[in-house]
């Protein structure tokens, strides 16, 4: 094990970083996650403003998951297990990385290591990209933005759903994590067919 993620496990009582291998690992209090439904089962929407809507709401399932939120944090701390704050108390640093000294990759390594999550690219998405707190429709609305996406086109933006490296981690994270509903390619099926239907968004929920 690092040096350094050793020692902040003893300094912090981390319960969410298994020390040694006979470390317990901690289960999230969230219930039991339903699969995605495939594009096949929105083919019977007639509307295509109403179909792509419904498209988007379906991937809600995946954005709205822990595993998607607690790396689009509202605030400058990560979020970790069942959306809780960051443990031991780290932040976003100037590129989303960490901070000086303290880079995500003290911790975060290569893969997944006893119940710390790990993948070679692991960082917060920038601060424009936070959704911690938002509805989906507000997502929506916010990852076409390329003001407010990292200046993602729509092909870019829909390839970094369907087949980027970390996206990938939020179906395979460790044990004592719950996945992301589905399976990565059947998130991208579905969100790129939201796009070829126009990439229309589901309405807010009425006050």
């Amino acid at each position: 094990m690092r040096p350094l993620l050793l020692l902040l496990l003893v300094a912090t009582g981390c319960d969410d970083c298994g020390a040694t291998d006979e470390a317990e690992p901690v289960a999230e209090a969230l219930p039991a996650s339903a699969g995605l439904r495939s594009v096949a089962d929105f083919a019977d929407i007639a509307d295509e403003r109403e179909r792509s809507a419904a498209l988007f709401e379906e991937m809600g399932k995946v954005l709205l998951h822990p595993r998607c939120v607690n790396c689009h944090p509202a605030g400058e701390r990560p979020l970790q297990r069942a959306g809780e704050p960051h443990q031991p108390h780290v932040v976003r640093g100037e590129d989303g990385h960490g901070a000086p000294g303290l880079p995500c990759a003290s911790c975060h390594g290569e893969a997944n290591f006893l119940t710390v999550p790990g993948n070679p690219h692991w960082h917060l998405a920038p601060a424009e990209m936070a959704w911690e707190g938002e509805t989906l429709a507000a997502i929506c609305e916010q990852i076409q933005d390329e003001s407010r996406n990292g200046g993602k086109s729509m092909d870019e933006l829909l390839e970094h759903m369907a087949e980027d490296e970390l996206v990938a981690y939020g179906w395979e994270p460790p044990e004592h994590l719950e996945p992301a509903p589905g399976n990565q390619a059947l998130f991208g099926q579905l969100a790129r067919e939201w796009a070829a239907t126009g990439a229309h968004c589901p309405r807010e929920a009425a006050e």
